[in-house]
């Protein structure tokens, strides 16, 4: 069983910044995808990045990209979002999850997923 842990969720005004860390525990991932979801209140949970843990490829939603970027360290099991330029917009529960096998920017294919942190932007 693998344990996801995120971390640097907080309140910050449009155009600012936050880096958001998801510290993994239980088993290696060194051939797992890792990928960032949020949802916003009463709406649906939409895919934010993804990056491969393997060959090193990364994946953005069309709205953050330019503005965020995902990394990874696994020397310290763990993964970031580098948020820039925030928008109101997105304000959300930020949810870490790891991928064994499927389509990165799909959400029902993650099989571990950390309780969130919460990201607001005021304008």
């Amino acid at each position: 069983q693998v344990q996801l842990v995120e971390s640097g969720g907080g309140l910050v005004q449009a155009g600012g910044s936050l880096r958001l860390s998801c510290a993994a525990s239980g088993r290696t991932f060194s051939s797992y995808a890792m990928g960032w979801f949020r949802q916003a209140p009463r709406k649906e949970r939409d895919f934010v990045a993804a990056i491969s843990w393997s060959g090193g490829n990364t994946y953005y939603a069309d709205s953050v990209q330019g503005r965020f970027t995902i990394s990874r360290d696994n020397a310290k099991n763990t993964v970031y979002l580098q948020m820039n330029s925030l928008k109101p917009e997105d304000t959300a529960v930020y949810y870490c999850a790891a991928l064994v096998s499927g389509r990165p920017r799909a959400w029902e294919e993650y099989d571990y997923w950390g309780q969130g942190t919460q990201v607001t932007v005021s304008s």
